[in-house]
């Protein structure tokens, strides 16, 4: 007898993420760090701090202000004296993750190093990261007193309507025709935030791929766990 031929599986790929500003969903939570964007070079300080939680938009308005700067975008943890000349070349930078669980991996005299020159050359800086840097554990004294001098932006928790329009975004993006019943019921069981919506729209399209179903309020309450009312 011949063999099977062999199953094929399907994967659930997540969409490649488009920072666009067209793409960037605008709500009373991050208005303040896009109108400072948007507001360059025109900012209270040659370097300023963007600070919010995790997925929610900082990486997306760097990518934004790095495009109208002319500007270039480096995460934290790759920062390199030598380096550093070149990824300023432009008189524009943003340095991603910078504070929070990638702290750790920051070289302090790299970042001292690149404050300095930055201000020597001129040049801008955007600093992205989950908290503020008054409470980064810096060893470095000077550094320290460098980074609480930044001002600071803050990108809130989404609020019901950024939540909504965040959630409709995603599903669409992954190209799932989903009803607005589905939406509602995971905004009332899954945290608010943007890493959460993030999360859990991925998994219902894993689950939806792998079981041969579509995203429906049933298959939520079977991955949330909860009774679909």
């Amino acid at each position: 007898m011949p063999d099977a031929a062999p199953r094929q599986l399907a994967f659930a790929l997540d969409p490649p993420e488009n920072f666009a500003r067209e793409d960037f969903l605008v709500g009373p939570g991050n208005a303040a760090a896009l109108r400072l964007v948007e507001s360059w070079p025109h900012w209270p300080a040659r370097a300023v701090a963007l600070i919010g939680p995790e997925g929610s938009g900082k990486s997306h308005l760097a990518a934004i202000w790095a495009g109208a700067a002319g500007g270039r975008r480096l995460a934290s943890r790759a920062l390199d004296q030598a380096a550093i000349p070149a990824a300023l070349s432009t008189g524009a930078l943003a340095i991603e993750r910078a504070g929070g669980d990638d702290l750790d991996d920051v070289d302090e005299h790299a970042m001292f190093h690149l404050l300095n020159l930055a201000q020597e050359q001129r040049a801008f800086l955007l600093v992205t990261a989950r908290t503020a840097p008054a409470g980064w554990p810096i060893g470095l004294a000077d550094l320290a007193s460098r980074l609480r001098a930044l001002p600071v932006v803050t990108l809130a928790a989404p609020d019901d309507a950024m939540l909504r329009a965040v959630l409709v975004k995603l599903f669409a993006d992954r190209q799932l025709a989903v009803d607005d019943g589905l939406v509602s019921f995971l905004m009332l069981r899954i945290e608010r935030s943007f890493a959460a919506a993030r999360g859990i729209v991925a998994q219902l399209d894993r689950e939806a791929l792998r079981l041969q179903r579509p995203v429906t309020r049933a298959l939520a309450s079977e991955i949330l766990g909860s009774a679909a009312p």
